[in-house]
């Protein structure tokens, strides 16, 4: 099997469903106690002094709605954490529009590390919410030192061969083990330029992961090895290469290069 691990999105959507965020329901109940002491916190930190919660979660005074989010986490209403995510990387997936049959592999497939509730599956129900990984949470401190051997533990315990296209802040949150390694592989995203060496550009590196991602979604079996994925990454690159370990303990590297989106 394949576990894809995904960076949440800066911009969420409110949830319209009804249902109140319930801890028991989340995928991973290891991390329930560390759910509700973080969210706890982050619901008292939001209903303290307006000027540091801004500070604390760097946003700015026209932001404020982002506050009011977070001092509603056990009131607002929750949807599939997909749903809630929104952005380049998300919207790139256009997960409504999959058939039934590649929607049920993307949701079996695909999980979120969060700075808010750790290790989660994509059709986990989460309100919206403001909290990045590198935010320091009062009581809490540093939320990669809250999270990182938890999810880092249960990602090694799944066994399966895993696609980790997070970005660094959330790569931090929990880092694959070097003990799986081997069944590691992390793509790095690259915009062909008009003259020199490749590079990576946010939007197009965004865009990319989300359409991979859907190819995925939609590919008969699931990726188990670094030249399966290779081989479907090239439907929407102009070119891969596979980069091979050079130490033990390092995952596999696939540079995906695509034009100008």
């Amino acid at each position: 099997m394949t576990m894809i691990l995904l960076p949440p999105s800066e911009g969420k959507t409110d949830a319209t469903g009804k249902q109140k965020l319930d801890f028991k329901k989340l995928s991973f109940p290891e991390l329930t106690k560390q759910r509700q002491e973080l969210v706890t916190a982050v619901v008292a930190m939001a209903n303290g002094p307006a000027a540091k919660a801004r500070t604390a979660l760097a946003i700015s005074a026209k932001q404020d709605f982002e506050i009011e989010r977070d001092q509603g986490l056990l009131t607002a209403g929750t949807g599939p954490a997909w749903s809630v995510y929104t952005g380049v990387l998300y919207d790139a997936i256009e997960i409504d529009s999959l058939s039934a049959k590649a929607k049920s592999k993307f949701e079996s497939e695909n999980f979120v590390v969060s700075a808010l509730f750790g290790l989660i599956n994509v059709t986990d129900r989460i309100p919206a919410y403001r909290l990045s990984g590198d935010t320091v949470v009062p009581k809490i401190g540093s939320l990669t030192k809250f999270w990182s051997d938890s999810i880092t533990s249960l990602i090694s315990a799944q066994d399966e061969f895993v696609i980790d296209l997070r970005s660094g802040n959330y790569v931090k949150l929990g880092p694959t083990d070097k003990a799986i390694a081997d069944q590691v592989v992390v793509p790095r995203i690259m915009q062909k330029m008009p003259k020199g060496a490749p590079k990576v550009v946010s939007h197009s590196n965004k865009a990319t992961k989300g359409r991979l991602i859907r190819t995925l979604a939609q590919s008969t079996k699931s990726v188990t090895s670094v030249e399966q994925l290779a081989e479907l990454a090239a439907k929407v690159a102009l070119d891969v290469k596979i980069i091979k370990p050079t130490k033990a303990g390092t995952p596999w590297g696939l540079d995906v290069i695509v034009e100008v989106l």
